[in-house]
């Protein structure tokens, strides 16, 4: 029993190079807490002890990145405020390939008129790819913004466009 509360308090932290570039997972308790697009190269190593769940989620992102895994099936960390996680369960539900507005996704959680805190909430997004919130646009297919930059939130629509067979 003392062994799984250790095992269950340990973070664990590994990047690896994707189709987008260097990307770093973070895992904590059992589950993914974070997925991290390194934008600066490291000048030194940045991996910290890996774990079968990070082999695992970057596994699924091998396969998400050859068009194989249309939706993931990791453990993640709970949403910090009950508003995100209804925003993280309605990003889910949008179809691979496929994008809904901001406000849509606002009246399908039960917050019509909260556009602007679904945006704020996507870009608080800790899991992107994982929880899909480059799916998430603005009026009439707007892109709008994505914390890693819009270029990467129109790479990874077109990527999926192109594969969603």
């Amino acid at each position: 029993m003392q062994q799984e509360s250790i095992l269950t308090n340990y973070s664990s932290f590994s990047c690896r190079r994707m189709p987008v570039g260097l990307i770093g997972i973070r895992a904590h308790g059992g589950r993914v807490t974070d997925l991290l697009f390194m934008h600066v190269e490291p000048s030194t190593a940045v991996s910290a002890p890996g774990s079968p769940l990070i082999d695992e989620a970057f596994g699924q992102l091998d396969a998400w990145f050859a068009g194989r895994l249309k939706a993931f099936s990791l453990p993640l960390a709970d949403a910090r405020t009950d508003f995100e996680r209804r925003v993280r369960e309605a990003m889910l539900a949008i179809p691979y390939g496929q994008t809904a507005p901001y406000g849509e996704l606002a009246a399908a959680i039960g917050s019509p008129g909260a556009a602007r805190a679904v945006g704020s909430a996507c870009g608080r997004n800790p899991l992107p790819i994982i929880v899909p919130c480059h799916r998430v646009v603005g009026v009439g297919g707007r892109l709008g913004g994505y914390s890693s930059g819009v270029e990467l939130k129109r790479w990874l629509l077109d990527f999926e466009r192109r594969n969603r067979g």
